[in-house]
């Protein structure tokens, strides 16, 4: 499996002029809520293996499918979620929840950021928009209850969260936000940092065109010059 992927991709990106990676910057600052870390935690995550884990990546005696494997390797590797993600062409979504089993099979160890497996679960299914938010610690079991049956109890039919933002319970930014990152979470990207395009490439043909002016210029000035010597030639005869 590839190591660093991500990582030659970025180093690619930085070798650009300054000026380039501001334009990248601020345009990219446009599209990412800055107050939201919730994907980067996690994506940046690396997951530690384990002794049982190392033990079934070496002798793969449960016969699990292929992903599992890599992702235990990519651990060994001392890969991020990110990394994982992009080397084995999963989405986020997908690797969330093979994340979630190795966790629950003792293969990695458990996080020391409880916000991680949080976050995992939602992406995965397996927590609901009111169950991820009681254990960020935003929301009580109270306030989850109270909101199901004001849902249960209203004939709008809204969607879950909008509940706990009309409550009060979280704001309308927080449930923005994480219903973004689920979304974005199932989308696929493959990344190939040979793709990178170079910074001359957009004018690559033309440079190639001038070099070639150049090049037959110079060829015209050499046939030129041995006309014009024979032309010295001749007249010196013709003066004899």
């Amino acid at each position: 499996m590839k190591r660093n992927f991500l990582t030659q991709f970025l180093n690619k990106i930085s070798g650009f002029p300054g000026w380039i990676k501001e334009i990248i910057y601020i345009k990219l600052s446009e599209d990412v809520d800055k107050d939201n870390k919730l994907a980067y935690t996690f994506a940046t995550y690396k997951p530690i293996l384990t002794y049982k884990g190392r033990c079934e990546l070496d002798f793969k005696k449960s016969g699990f499918d292929t992903n599992i494997y890599n992702i235990l390797e990519a651990s060994d590797n001392d890969c991020s979620i990110s990394e994982m993600i992009l080397n084995t062409y999963m989405s986020m979504e997908e690797i969330a929840g093979y994340f979630l089993f190795c966790v629950d099979e003792g293969y990695f160890e458990l996080p020391d950021n409880s916000q991680i497996l949080n976050i995992a679960g939602f992406l995965a299914g397996k927590y609901r928009t009111g169950e991820y938010f009681v254990k960020d610690g935003l929301i009580s079991e109270n306030e989850l209850d109270n909101a199901i049956k004001t849902k249960e109890n209203d004939k709008q039919h809204k969607k879950f969260g909008q509940y706990l933002v009309d409550l009060g319970f979280i704001s309308q930014k927080q449930l923005d936000t994480v219903i973004h990152i689920k979304e974005e979470a199932k989308k696929r990207f493959i990344l190939d940092h040979n793709e990178v395009p170079k910074i001359n490439q957009e004018y690559s043909s033309e440079i190639d065109q001038y070099k070639k002016q150049i090049e037959d210029l110079k060829d015209e000035n050499i046939r030129l010059k041995n006309r014009l010597e024979q032309l010295l030639t001749m007249v010196k005869r013709d003066d004899k």
